[in-house]
C-alpha cells in the first residue's frame, strides 16, 4: 500500500516501489550531445563562478618577405588581440526525495535524478551553443557562394535551402571540405554534425557499397557512419532547424575544434535537508561561456530533405 500523500504532491513510493516497477527504472534515452568532441575545452580550470572573463591569447600572423642578398631586413613586433571568452551562461537542477521514498524504495532516487539531470542540461547545452556559433562563421564559408577563393560553392542560403538527397549527400560534404580546404583549415580532426535523416541518405548512398569504401563492411550492415572526406560524422538532435519556404531547413556545421572554444564548470553540487517537508534537496549549479574564436575554421551548410 502507498504512503498517504498530499494533494497534488508526488508518490514516488507508489511509483518505484519493487512490487509496482520489478526493481527497474524506466531507462531514459538520451539525444547525443556532441559539443565535447567538436570544440576545445583548454579553459575549462580557470572557471570559478558565473560572471568569470576567461582571456584567451591569440597567435599573430607573421608576415613573410622576399629576400635578396644584401638587403635591409624589416623587423617586426608580432601582436594580436585577447580575445574575452565570458562565462555568462547557467542552468541549474533542484529536486527534493522524501524520506519516506527513499526508505520504501530500492533504488537510489536521488543518484537516478541526478545522473538524468546532468544529461538534461548537455543536451540544453548543446542546443544553445549549435544556434549560437552560426553567426560567428566566417562569411565566406556559408551561404550559395561559399569558399574564399572560389566564391562558387553553394553550401544553401535562406530562402534557397539546398536539397539533400541520397544522390548529391556525399557531394554537399565534400563540398563543405573544399570550402575549409579555401579557408586553409587543418585537415585533420575535422568534424560534421548532421541531422538523423542526412545520415539515413547518406546510408543508401552509394557508400553503402562496401566495395566502394573499402570497408569489410557496409554501413548498411553495421550503421557506422564514420569518417567522410576527412570528416568524422555526427549525428545530433539539437541542429538548429527553422521553417523556410514551408520546409523545415536544418544548420549543418563542420569544421575543426580550434574554431570553437566551450568552457564549463559545475560549480555549485549540493545534498541539504528541505526545510518544509522531510527530505532531502539535491541541486546542482552548471557555469558555462562558449566562443567561436576562429571563424573561418567552421562552415555551415543550410540543407532541407
Amino acid at each position: 500500500m502507498a504512503f498517504p500523500v498530499v494533494g497534488g504532491g508526488a508518490n514516488y513510493t507508489g511509483n518505484f516501489i519493487p512490487e509496482i516497477w520489478a526493481s527497474k527504472l524506466i531507462v531514459n534515452f538520451y539525444d547525443a550531445t556532441v559539443l565535447a568532441a567538436i570544440s576545445n575545452t583548454d579553459y575549462e580550470g580557470e572557471i570559478t563562478a558565473m560572471g568569470d572573463k576567461v582571456f584567451i591569447r591569440t597567435t599573430p600572423q607573421i608576415t613573410v618577405r622576399d629576400y635578396q642578398k644584401g638587403m635591409q631586413l624589416q623587423v617586426e613586433r608580432p601582436d594580436s588581440p585577447k580575445l574575452t571568452l565570458n562565462i555568462d551562461q547557467g542552468d541549474y537542477f533542484a529536486a527534493v526525495e522524501d524520506d519516506v521514498d527513499r526508505v520504501q524504495s530500492d533504488v537510489n532516487l536521488m543518484d537516478a535524478w541526478t545522473r538524468d539531470a546532468s544529461e538534461q542540461m548537455k543536451l540544453k547545452i548543446d542546443t544553445k551553443v549549435l544556434t549560437g556559433v552560426i553567426t560567428g562563421i566566417a562569411s565566406t564559408n556559408t551561404g550559395a557562394t561559399a569558399g574564399r577563393i572560389s566564391q562558387n560553392i553553394d553550401l544553401g542560403a535562406t530562402g534557397a535551402a539546398l536539397q539533400i538527397t541520397k544522390t548529391n549527400v556525399i557531394d554537399a560534404i565534400i563540398d563543405a571540405g573544399t570550402v575549409l580546404d579555401e579557408a586553409n583549415c587543418p585537415e585533420g580532426d575535422r568534424w560534421m554534425i548532421i541531422p538523423a535523416w542526412m545520415a539515413g541518405l547518406i546510408k543508401k548512398s552509394d557508400l553503402k557499397d562496401a566495395a566502394l569504401t573499402g570497408d569489410s563492411v557496409s554501413i548498411a550492415r553495421n550503421g557506422r557512419l564514420g569518417m567522410i572526406d576527412r570528416f568524422t560524422l555526427y549525428v545530433s538532435h539539437n541542429l538548429n532547424r527553422v521553417s523556410d519556404g514551408g520546409n523545415t531547413c536544418f544548420s549543418v556545421l563542420a569544421g575543426h575544434k580550434m574554431g570553437l572554444t566551450f568552457a564549463s564548470q559545475m560549480t555549485n553540487m549540493e545534498s541539504l535537508r528541505a526545510e518544509s517537508t522531510f527530505g532531502s534537496i539535491v541541486r546542482g549549479l552548471q557555469v558555462y561561456g562558449y566562443k567561436v574564436v576562429k571563424g573561418e575554421a567552421l562552415a555551415r551548410l543550410y540543407v532541407r530533405a
